[in-house]
C-alpha cells in the first residue's frame, strides 16, 4: 500500500491544493501544508475556519459525511491517501484520531485497548508481546497504567473524564499508528486533567507525529513545536494564513491577521 518507511525524511504528511466541500459549500480552500515528523503541530483559528475539516482530511474522516467531497492531495509516505486503490480503514489505522469528547467503548478498560489491536490483526509470538503486555504498554504510554492496573476489568466509562481521554489515546496507540490526530482533546476537561493531556502530547511526540486542533492559545504555545493559523476568506472558506515554528508565530508573526488573532483583537 505504501512505499518503505525509509522514504520519509522530515515530513510526516503533506497537503497539496486541498479543498473539502460539504455539498456546494467549500469548507477549506487550497490548503498546502507540510507536517513535521515526530513533532506537535497545533492548528488554530476562529470558529468555523475549517480546523477540524483539515484535521479529518488527514485520515479521510470527512468522507463519512455523505455530502462531503475532497479535491487535491494528502500525501502520506509518498502516496496520496485519496487514490482509488487506498483503503480508508488502513489509513485510519495508520493515522489515529482522538476526539473532543472522550468516547471509550462500553467495555472494560482492558478491552478498550485490546479490541482495536485485535481487529487490526494483533499477533503475538516469539519475541513479540502478549496481549496483556501490549495493553500494559499502551496504557503506560498514555500515562494511565498506574491509575488503572488494579481495575482493568472495570468499565472504561467508570473513569474520570481525563482518564477516559487518556484511555482513548491508549486505544489509538494500540493500533500502532504513525500519526495521532487530536481534535480539542482537553476542551471538556478540568485544568489538572488538561495539564496531564498536554504533558502526554509532549511525551508521545518522541514516537508519534501529533496534530492537534485547539482554541486555547496558551495551550498551543505550551505544547506545540509548529503552529498553523487558519481564518476564513470572503466566501467563508477556511484558508491557511501562516505556518511555522510556534515561537515565531507567537512572537513575530509574518501576517497582521495572525497577530490580531493571537493578541485577541479578533476571533
Amino acid at each position: 500500500m505504501y512505499p518503505n518507511t525509509q522514504y520519509l525524511t522530515h515530513c510526516a504528511v503533506e497537503t497539496h491544493e486541498l479543498n473539502v466541500y460539504y455539498g456546494d459549500f467549500r469548507a477549506i480552500k487550497n490548503i498546502n501544508l507540510s507536517i513535521e515528523r515526530k513533532k506537535v503541530t497545533a492548528i488554530i483559528g476562529p470558529s468555523g475556519c475549517g480546523k477540524s475539516t483539515v484535521l479529518r482530511a488527514f485520515n479521510r474522516m470527512n468522507e463519512l459525511v455523505p455530502s462531503a467531497r475532497t479535491e487535491g492531495k494528502v500525501t502520506f509516505m509518498g502516496q496520496n491517501i485519496y487514490d482509488a486503490d487506498i483503503d480508508p480503514v488502513e489509513v485510519r489505522r495508520r493515522v489515529g484520531m482522538v476526539f473532543q469528547k472522550p468516547n471509550p467503548f462500553p467495555k472494560s478498560i482492558y478491552e478498550n485497548v485490546a479490541w482495536g489491536a485485535r481487529i487490526n490483526g494483533f499477533k503475538n509470538g516469539l519475541g513479540l508481546p502478549t496481549m496483556d503486555e501490549w495493553v500494559e504498554r499502551c496504557l503506560r504510554k498514555a500515562a494511565l497504567w498506574d491509575e488503572v492496573k488494579d481495575k482493568l476489568q472495570q468499565s472504561g466509562l467508570s473513569l474520570s473524564g481525563g482518564q477516559q481521554q487518556r484511555l482513548c489515546i491508549a486505544r489509538a496507540i494500540a493500533n500502532r499508528p504513525e500519526i495521532i490526530l487530536m481534535d480539542e482533546p482537553a476542551s471538556a476537561l478540568d485544568p489538572v486533567a488538561t495539564l496531564k493531556i498536554e504533558e502526554l502530547m509532549h511525551d508521545l511526540a518522541e514516537e508519534y507525529t501529533i496534530i492537534v486542533v485547539t482554541h486555547n492559545m496558551q495551550q498551543a504555545a505550551r505544547v506545540s513545536d509548529y503552529t498553523a493559523f487558519f481564518t476564513m476568506d470572503d466566501d467563508r472558506a477556511g484558508t491557511l494564513v501562516e505556518y511555522g515554528p510556534t515561537a515565531k508565530i507567537f512572537t513575530n508573526p509574518g501576517d497582521p491577521r495572525t497577530e490580531s488573532y493571537i493578541t485577541g483583537r479578533f476571533g
